[in-house]
């Protein structure tokens, strides 16, 4: 069976998309710190792609990994 993923997702799709919830996607919005979105009206869109490309910006090697801990002295 082939999953067919819309490329314009509402906030309750994109948190399914992404593993997250709808809520902990809307604290990031006000946070300024989660995926590019858009707004139409009051209705809030993610673009698949860039759910992806914000996805791609988080990967680690590890958990000491300084971008996700800048206060960590970088390794030589």
């Amino acid at each position: 069976m082939n999953l067919i993923i819309p490329t314009v997702l509402r906030p309750d799709e994109a948190g399914k998309y992404l593993s997250l919830s709808a809520q902990r996607l809307a604290k990031l919005r006000l946070e300024g710190d989660g995926p590019k979105f858009a707004k139409v009206g009051r209705t809030v869109l993610y673009c698949r792609e860039d759910l992806d490309t914000w996805l791609q910006t988080r990967r680690r090697a590890s958990t000491s990994d300084p971008a996700i801990n800048p206060s960590l002295p970088r390794l030589p």
